[in-house]
């Protein structure tokens, strides 16, 4: 087989093992924005009930009502937990299994409430993320190719 053939054809599926890894990029659309006023801090912690966690300095440490919020604040509720920000504009509800990044888009201060799909689990959870089984079986798969289709009569040593 032509070595560009088999090149391409590795190189087609080295990628299809990577096809399923879904993108950790954030969408750059907010739940909610609100001006920012130039002050600090931008906002506040409503109410907590369960399992909130909130960033700090020196990692993560459980979340109070009143609690100063900051750009560059998340907020992660655990499953057995909600939560309520105000910033701004902006009153949200964090519900159980889910995340507030706090961030700046311009002039304006972006709240992104993202789903359980994309917070991390702690505890007894049952995570059931594929992307390793998938990308090894990529690999499996590109190197049985080869293995497959490597020509045996022209090797490289004589």
């Amino acid at each position: 087989m032509n070595p560009v053939v088999k090149s391409a054809l590795a190189g087609v599926v080295a990628l299809a093992g990577f096809t399923p890894v879904q993108s950790f990029a954030q969408d750059a659309s907010c739940t909610c924005a609100t001006a920012y006023q130039g002050v600090g801090p931008i906002g506040s912690i409503g109410h907590v009930d369960g399992d909130v966690m909130i960033s700090q300095v020196a990692g993560y440490g459980p979340a109070q009502a009143g609690g100063a919020l900051d750009f560059g604040s998340r907020v992660v509720v655990g499953g057995k937990g909600s939560a309520s920000v105000h910033v701004g504009g902006c009153n949200l509800s964090v519900p159980a299994n889910s995340t507030l990044d706090i961030s700046r888009v311009e002039n304006k201060i972006c709240l992104n409430v993202l789903g359980s799909e994309q917070t991390a689990q702690t505890g007894g959870s049952n995570n059931n993320n594929n992307t390793p089984l998938y990308i090894f079986g990529g690999m499996a798969l590109g190197a049985g190719i080869l293995a497959a289709t490597a020509d045996k009569d022209h090797g490289v040593s004589q």
